[in-house]
């Protein structure tokens, strides 16, 4: 059965690494036959959350940017993928702000039951992803319905194209093909 799949790349860097492994998992995904759709929030306008908590009783935020579009695209796809690079051992600030105006969809009838994470960073070490993962896990959390099923981490790469040959692309493409 095809699967409506969104997948959001939060690197500022255009052809940055954590990007080549979403667009890796996207032709997995494609090629079993879903519809895939590829989100970089390099380009786009997204203030911060200002708390107001407003979201929970209209299921909209009072803020009005390019978060508005992403997030009615995360509430209506079946299957949802953050990519993102690991700064100081995190993920960036720009997935961290979008997760933070994706509020709204707390008390939403969201579709998505399954989220997937995408990690690169200079670091190789296996615990470099921890709390990049389990800040996205602490996300999807909060919403009953879904469940974090799969991360993918690949260290090692610094710069843009680095990752060009790594088996952490194959591995991006068969996770998506298994969706």
């Amino acid at each position: 059965m095809s699967k409506k799949v969104l997948i959001i790349s939060s690197s500022l860097r255009k052809n940055a690494n954590s990007e080549q492994l979403a667009v890796s998992f996207a032709d997995g995904a494609k090629a079993a036959g879903h519809e895939v759709e590829l989100i970089s929030l390099r380009d786009k306008e997204i203030r911060f959350c200002i708390g107001c908590f407003a979201c929970q009783k209209t299921q909209r935020c009072i803020m009005h940017d390019d978060a508005d579009a992403i997030r009615e695209k995360m509430l209506h796809a079946d299957v949802l993928i953050f990519a993102t690079p690991i700064y100081y051992y995190e993920m960036s600030g720009a997935l961290k702000t979008m997760l933070d105006r994706a509020n709204p969809l707390f008390s939403s009838d969201y579709r998505f039951r399954e989220v997937y994470a995408l990690a690169t960073a200079a670091e190789d070490e296996e615990d470099v992803p921890q709390k990049a993962f389990s800040g996205i896990e602490g996300w999807v959390d909060c919403f009953e319905k879904a469940k974090l099923v799969g991360t993918l981490f690949c260290g090692g790469v610094t710069d843009i194209g680095e990752i060009e040959g790594n088996t952490r692309l194959k591995d991006a493409y068969n996770m998506g093909f298994r969706i």
